[in-house]
């Protein structure tokens, strides 16, 4: 839409409030609200909130300005302009961009302008003209948590009626049918309890303007959960992955349920991933597809796979952005840890689906990635690091098409993997950033806050304090 346009819808749907979003550096929706009388006739464009923004205080957000340096503007875009399906009151929706108040340039450090810059690369380069992202983002759905930590005692206490540690649980009455360890996939109910309420967060995200293509109970116990978007270039996407956490926090939270996007609040069973599905278009044709190419992939798709490969253990600095990440990314789950590409196979680290042979269809999905991740820098960090293949026709080598879980230790060895801690990834990072600050994409304030906040803020931090399970181990020494 354009500012004239969202006037007018304003004014046809009783909008009373105009909610402005943008995301800070680690992933999370930032918002303020305005009454909708503030968004006045535009007969002088040059005065209102769509050219000139709005000012906040930029050292209050996490990874932005310093006190000194503190404010900001944010400019609406229009473009993202939705009915908020959640509140009450009728609110208008709309992601902004962030800008300098002093130079009127845009916010090297937003992660939007990030993944802006990212898919203005992608043209610029004449490989392709558009990238398309489709992110499976899994979640749980809890009926309780807390959890504490202090100069005296750490704490996390989690619970879920369909948790399978609850079958010996009193609930007047325990009607059983709580899915075991690893076997919530796909059962229906009364197995499944939260049909509806998930079935509920597929209307809420259409209502939005998101178009879901299939919902579904995850493999572990305690209200895992999927639902599948339909692809969509790289900064829609985010747009749209952001709206789609909104929408699953809240309608939980409706229902009294909590939901998390946390890749592993479980310990023992599956942690909950990102897989991202990634294809680039050229005038309407998906270059990716070759009928005589292995699992039907063109040369370039290889080449892009070889990026990813080659870049992974920096891309994950990205992707998998958080210590409980790597709770997640370990051996044996069907987490992919290992460096390798191969066609319908979930224990690689890129999968190749083979659903159907339909041209349009033909991408790779990148599975290590988790929904902590800040989807703009995440897309565009991979989309960087695909084209960085490309353009240098890097090699992924041969595909593994075995179970690699079940391969000999003589032939693991041989088999790459992820970084197996956030500290390893950030020293990746450290090392091998190149690729992402091509065209400007990235720049090196960003990377260099990145690493400073992930380091000091996280590592650190979490570094320092006693973990309860050390009680176990030591206590009694």
């Amino acid at each position: 839409m354009t500012p004239h346009e969202v006037l007018k819808y304003v004014k046809e749907r009783g909008i009373k409030i105009v909610d402005l979003k943008f995301n800070d550096m680690p992933g999370l929706w930032q918002h303020f609200s305005m009454p909708a009388t503030e968004l006045t006739e535009l007969d002088d464009l040059t005065k209102t909130i769509w050219v000139e923004g709005v000012g906040f205080d930029g050292s209050s957000i996490r990874g932005f300005q310093k006190i000194q340096e503190s404010d900001m503007i944010m400019i609406p875009d229009p473009n993202t302009a939705v009915l908020d399906p959640i509140l009450e009151i009728p609110t208008l929706s709309v992601i902004c961009d962030i800008y300098d108040p002093l130079t009127k340039e845009p916010y090297t450090r937003d992660p939007r302008y990030v993944a802006k810059k990212a898919e203005a690369y992608l043209k610029t380069t004449g490989i392709a003209d558009t990238s398309y992202w489709g992110p499976e983002a899994e979640f749980f759905v809890f009926d309780d948590i807390r959890f504490d930590q202090n100069e005296h005692s750490g704490y996390y206490f989690l619970d879920s009626i369909e948790g399978d540690w609850n079958t010996g649980r009193v609930e007047n009455p325990n009607l059983g049918y709580k899915p075991r360890y690893k076997e919530g996939y796909f059962p229906v109910p009364p197995h499944d309890s939260m049909q509806d309420l998930r079935s509920e967060m597929v209307l809420t995200m259409i209502e939005a303007g998101i178009t879901v293509e299939v919902h579904h109970h995850e493999v572990a116990t305690a209200g895992q959960a999927e639902i599948d978007m339909k692809f969509d270039s790289l900064v829609s996407m985010a747009d749209k992955l952001m709206l789609y956490k909104y929408i699953v926090k809240n309608v939980a939270r409706k229902h009294n349920k909590v939901a998390t996007f946390m890749p592993k609040p479980i310990f023992g069973d599956n942690g909950s991933g990102m897989h991202t599905h990634q294809s680039l278009w050229k005038e309407g044709t998906n270059i990716f597809f070759d009928a005589k190419g292995y699992a039907l992939l063109s040369q370039t798709a290889k080449w892009y796979i070889g990026g990813l490969l080659k870049h992974a253990d920096s891309l994950m600095a990205f992707c998998a952005p958080t210590t409980n990440s790597y709770k997640r990314l370990v051996p044996g789950y069907e987490a992919p840890v290992n460096l390798a590409y191969s066609q319908r196979n979930r224990s690689a680290a890129i999968r190749i689906p083979m659903y159907t042979d339909n041209p349009r269809t033909r991408r790779i999905e990148f599975r290590p990635p988790d929904p902590s991740c800040n989807p703009y820098l995440a897309f565009a960090a991979m989309l960087m690091a695909g084209l960085d293949g490309v353009e240098n026709r890097i090699d992924p080598g041969q595909p593994l098409d075995r179970d690699i879980y079940e391969l000999s230790p003589e032939e693991a060895k041989d088999v790459a993997t992820v970084p197996g801690s956030l500290d390893a990834a950030m020293d990746a990072l450290e090392k091998d950033h190149d690729y992402l600050l091509k065209g400007g994409v990235f720049t090196p304030d960003v990377i260099d806050v990145w690493l400073e906040y992930k380091r000091e803020r996280e590592i650190d931090s979490l570094r320092i304090r006693p973990h309860p399970y050390e009680f176990y181990l030591y206590f009694d020494i």
